[in-house]
């Protein structure tokens, strides 16, 4: 009934529109027939012209009606349908569908903007929902592990009889699990933040150097105990307009993983040098050093090329330093290779 009623309304537009076409013309023809030829019309061939004409603009009408209709099912219904349809299976969660762009010909233009947009649109939506997918996932793997320790740990606590040195070795591993899951949700909230925009950077100008060496002091316990030779190459003052705590997130990341991965006896270095734009921060360590394929995907998030090392990182501490970087407009890049080390650089523009 509605489509019947829209080609009505159609009819009757063509009709009005034909009809006062055709009798502008016609007036327009007999008017000057007569003027020229100097006829004169009788009521009775202008009653047989005006039927004629009549019947003439009701069947001009319908066969633009008809034209019309077959126009706007090729080239208007059949696309609206395809991009409804398309639309109906991304609200059901089909994120793969696309929607082929018809032939230009005939075609309006804005109709080809609308798919293209369209089709990026469930593109970014396909990318978003694999990332949501591959988040939870990694969440629930990450959080399983030390929940598990926990919960066997405090199971064998319940003993009655346990030794002391084996309930102190307990609580040290319910201590050091749940260190980690704290950790794992501090990076978490920490790392969706920086995505979601909710922390604004705040640019100091200091000096970068002083920085550096007051991160590396903190980790003098760990290099004293597993006898690690330290190399240090710093220049003095060099300024940087940054934010200070979150360039401190990436500096703290960055040793944190070269003592990890850097066995007893081993070797980290740091070294800052300056050019007349930037600043250049490398931290090198003589560890197990990674693949290119583990080095392409070193950034994202709970990626861990070695999971040997599993246990003391979530995954996490790359992607934020990632997206830190990004925040102030600086470069990072990495270079490894397996049993010899890796070398991560960082470039950031000076004051």
């Amino acid at each position: 009934m509605k489509r019947f009623m829209q080609g009505v309304n159609h009819y009757l537009v063509f009709f009005l529109m034909t009809a006062f076409l055709v009798t502008c013309c016609i007036m327009l023809f007999t008017s000057t027939l007569m003027d020229s030829l100097g006829i004169v019309l009788t009521g009775d061939n202008l009653s047989t012209a005006a039927k004629l004409t009549f019947i003439n603009v009701v069947g001009l009408s319908l066969l633009f009606t008809v034209i019309d209709a077959l126009r706007r099912k090729l080239t208007v219904e059949r696309t609206a349908r395809r991009i409804a349809d398309a639309a109906n299976k991304v609200v059901a969660g089909d994120f793969s569908v696309r929607v082929q762009p018809p032939s230009r010909l005939g075609t309006d233009e804005n109709f080809l903007e609308i798919i293209r947009c369209f089709n990026q649109m469930a593109q970014e939506l396909s990318g978003v929902e694999t990332l949501r997918t591959d988040f939870i996932s990694n969440v629930s793997h990450e959080m399983k592990t030390p929940l598990a320790v926990m919960q066997n740990y405090g199971t064998l606590l319940q003993a009655p009889d346990l030794p002391d040195e084996q309930r102190i070795e307990y609580a040290k591993g319910i201590t050091e699990s749940s260190r980690r899951l704290a950790d794992m949700v501090t990076n978490i909230l920490k790392l969706n933040k920086l995505e979601n925009q909710q922390i604004f950077p705040h640019a100091e100008k200091y000096d970068l150097g002083e920085q550096l060496c007051e991160i590396l002091l903190q980790y003098e316990s760990v290099w004293e105990r597993e006898s690690i030779d330290i190399e240090t190459d710093i220049a003095e003052d060099v300024l940087v307009n940054a934010d200070r705590e979150l360039l401190s997130l990436v500096w703290n990341n960055l040793l944190s993983n070269a003592f990890k991965f850097t066995p007893p006896a081993g070797r980290v270095s740091l070294s800052l040098t300056a050019t007349n734009r930037h600043a250049i921060v490398r931290v090198a360590d003589t560890g197990c050093g990674m693949s290119a394929e583990t080095g392409a995907h070193i950034f994202e998030k709970f990626y861990q090329g070695d999971t040997s090392h599993a246990t003391r990182g979530n995954g996490l501490g790359l992607a934020l330093v990632k997206r830190v970087v990004d925040i102030v407009h600086g470069e990072i890049s990495v270079e490894s290779e397996v049993g010899h080390g890796s070398t991560f650089t960082v470039k950031i523009r000076r004051a």
